[in-house]
């Protein structure tokens, strides 16, 4: 188990890394922010994929064809583990490295957003004040490691749980249904 899960959460981390690092750049380059929250959690469900991947594998190769929903549930809680912590570890070093003004800049971007929108002064004072408390947030590294977290574990988690109630199998021989 362990080295399918090694193996398929490296998959996984490296997609939403490399995803993450290319809009990231566009960001900086166009300043333009719209539409990298989808690719974003796009390319998590895409790489978050693996867990199926991993399950049945799993299952089928190394488990004699049987799954429990607990061993199942296992499989991806690690796979989304390993995910999420390359994806956390390379924002990091980008964010440290690279953008350490991103928080301005995307506070910038939403007010801008809002103000073209026709947000009242008050709803645009608000957004202020609730991207002020994530900026104050962001001055630790700790509060960038839980951001980003946050960020990212939660979808692997669903899946996880999705892929485990997909793909539990108590007997190794399914019945099939006959006429």
């Amino acid at each position: 188990m362990k080295k399918n899960v090694l193996v398929f959460g490296s998959i996984a981390g490296l997609i939403t890394t490399i995803v993450m690092v290319c809009s990231t750049a566009a960001c900086y380059i166009s300043a333009d922010y719209h539409g990298n929250m989808w690719l974003g959690y796009g390319s998590m469900i895409l790489a978050f994929s693996m867990i199926f991947v991993a399950v049945k594998n799993f299952r089928d190769k190394y488990n004699g064809g049987v799954i429990s929903f607990g061993k199942a549930f296992q499989i991806g809680l690690y796979i989304a583990l390993i995910a999420s912590t390359i994806y956390v570890l390379t924002w990091l070093i980008e964010y440290y490295a690279f953008f350490p003004n991103f928080m301005e800049k995307l506070t910038d971007y939403t007010l801008k957003q809002a103000r073209e929108n026709g947000a009242t002064a008050a709803e645009i004072a608000k957004t202020k004040q609730q991207f002020a408390s994530y900026a104050e947030m962001y001055k630790t590294p700790f509060g960038v490691i839980l951001f980003t977290y946050i960020e990212i574990l939660p979808v692997g988690l669903v899946i996880a749980l999705i892929a485990a109630l997909a793909l539990k199998r108590k007997n190794a021989d399914p019945q099939l249904a006959t006429n």
